[in-house]
């Protein structure tokens, strides 16, 4: 008796060959800036995230009165990244802020059930589908924005492009590409086979995004 794999390869061999279909053609979208703005917002809004437009000298503040309407009563951050220390600088809020400052093993309970919420910087973001380019790195890894409820992601407004292509190009990835780049579009959300919809499963039930104002810096 044939072997089942051999009748199977032989019918690929003896299948006619068929050119290869030529790539369709494709153009980037091209927002005004403000349109870009409405369009990055919309998007994260319609997948359940919350938006909230900032400025470099109030968002910590604005981030405080949030969280503390959501009775959050811990919050993980970076204490050596620029936002971390802007954040900690004469902190009076009401909930505490945890440091990530210990290698992972020794983190593992406090990002699983140790904090309400985390925050991390994006390195851009991408007006057409609403989503957050984070670079994660020693200081905010990868684990600060899967694991607590709510991940609150920094964003400032000049790094908002209309596509990934345009952020691509624009910080020349091909010269040096991220050990692991993560896109996010919304809280964890997954589906059942009748496409009933459940936020929070495999990660973040919340996604909080600030904007900071174009200008304003970090």
């Amino acid at each position: 008796m044939t072997d089942p794999r051999e009748r199977i390869l032989a019918r690929l061999k003896a299948a006619p060959k068929r050119p290869i279909p030529e790539c369709p053609a494709w153009s980037a979208p091209t927002y005004g800036a403000d349109e870009r703005k409405a369009k990055f917002r919309a998007m994260l809004e319609a997948s359940h995230a919350d938006v909230h437009e900032v400025t470099a000298a109030d968002w910590p503040d604005r981030l405080k009165a949030i969280l503390a309407a959501k009775g959050v009563r811990s919050m993980l951050y970076a204490p050596d990244s620029a936002a971390g220390r802007q954040l900690a600088a004469g902190w009076t809020g009401d909930f505490a802020l945890v440091p990530y400052d210990h290698p992972v093993e020794d983190m593992k309970e406090i990002l699983v059930t140790g904090v309400d919420a985390a925050l991390t910087t994006a390195e851009a973001a991408i007006a057409q589908t609403g989503s957050l380019v984070l670079w994660p790195s020693a200081d905010e890894p990868r684990l600060m924005s899967l694991l607590p409820p709510i991940h609150v992601a920094l964003v400032a407004e000049e790094t908002l492009a209309d596509s990934l292509a345009e952020i691509l190009t624009a910080q020349n990835w091909a010269a040096s590409m991220p050990t692991n780049a993560v896109l996010i579009s919304g809280p964890s959300k997954t589906a059942d086979i009748e496409q009933t919809l459940a936020y929070g499963v495999h990660g973040p039930k919340e996604l909080i995004v600030l904007l900071l104002n174009a200008g304003d810096g970090r």
